[in-house]
């Protein structure tokens, strides 16, 4: 048998495997998520409450309660996981994730101004992030030139801005507004509702179903810019395209539940090791995402102490650190990345 179809199919072979094992986690995360808390129930009990049994109180706390907190993590970690993807890939550069080049930055100043500086609340400051976000993206791409190099430096730049007017707006407000602006900040799933599962769930879908039209093409454009353009595919059109639409997920996200801090960073290196393959990986970042959002979650609900619970970004945020120190501390491994 030809070496190549051989190989091809033990890829497929092990992308099928690592998927099914991260749904089975990530199915198995989300009953033991709606299961756990003060008002804990069993598996089969929260399966016959999501099939229309069970009592009213039941189905209360984890129909209304716990069910948009878990629906809004599975979404905002899909969201987070493939845009990161999408920035890591078109970018050529590991440390192209919207925590280091500034969009979640953006999001961030943005939300802070329109909280302390506004006064505002509920949507009015998820609109602001996504403002906030959009403008970034847009200066760092016009800035950038179309190079990946520069659009992560450019990027940090920005991220030191947002984090500067970030600095002076928490100074200059009331402490009761403050507070609610760094909880904000550091990305919590504490406000979930249903309405929030609409929102993601109605702006989201389209996104990925126009990141899956334009996944071939970006796969084309992996193999250089000169290769791409003998194959009728358009460099900047589609580096273009892929900016817009990652920056749209992170925009849409941030806007709901913060900047979780690091989950776009960590999920398409992780996704890429368990594969074994330097691809895309879109469907294995998203799984992978949703997984680490849900056991984080669960980690800053139930498995620290209650004097030292903490918003989910904490947990990503720890993550994703140790991931970055690694990552820097090892030259030869960021040389062959980038």
């Amino acid at each position: 048998m030809n070496p190549v179809h051989t190989a091809r199919r033990n890829l497929r072979h092990r992308t099928i495997v690592v998927n099914s094992a991260l749904a089975v986690s990530l199915v198995t995360a989300a009953f033991v998520s709606l299961a756990s808390g003060a008002y804990a129930r069993s598996p089969i009990e929260v399966l016959a409450v999501l099939m229309g049994q069970g009592d009213t109180m039941d189905r209360f706390v984890i129909v209304d309660l716990r069910l948009p907190r878990l629906l809004v993590a599975l979404i905002v970690g899909v969201a987070f996981a493939v845009a990161g993807a999408l920035f890591q890939t078109v970018l050529r550069n590991p440390l192209a994730s919207p925590d280091i080049i500034g969009i979640s930055g953006g999001a961030s100043a943005a939300a802070v101004f329109a909280i302390i500086g506004l006064g505002l609340t509920g949507p009015a400051v998820s609109v602001a992030a996504l403002l906030g976000a959009a403008v970034v993206a847009a200066c760092v791409y016009l800035l950038a030139s179309s190079s990946g190099y520069r659009f992560v430096l450019i990027g940090i730049g920005f991220a030191f801005i947002a984090n500067s007017v970030i600095g002076y707006l928490l100074t200059r407000g009331k402490v009761e507004k403050a507070q609610t602006a760094l909880v904000w900040m550091v990305g919590s799933l504490g406000g979930a509702s249903a309405t929030d599962v609409l929102l993601l769930a109605v702006t989201v879908a389209p996104l990925l179903v126009l990141v899956a039209a334009n996944a071939p093409r970006l796969r084309i454009l992996q193999l250089g810019n000169e290769t791409a353009s003998s194959l009728g595919v358009n460099p900047e059109r589609t580096t273009l395209a892929t900016v817009v639409l990652a920056s749209a997920l992170i925009a849409v996200a941030t806007a709901v539940v913060g900047p979780i801090a690091f989950l776009a960073f960590v999920s398409a290196p992780i996704a890429r090791r368990l594969a074994r393959t330097g691809s895309l990986a879109l469907g294995t970042s998203a799984l992978v995402g949703a997984v680490i959002v849900l056991v984080a979650d669960f980690v800053a609900q139930h498995v620290l102490p209650e004097t030292v619970q903490a918003p989910v970004g904490v947990v990503t945020g720890l993550l994703g650190g140790c991931y970055l120190i690694r990552l820097l501390s090892s030259p030869d491994r960021l040389s062959r990345r980038s």
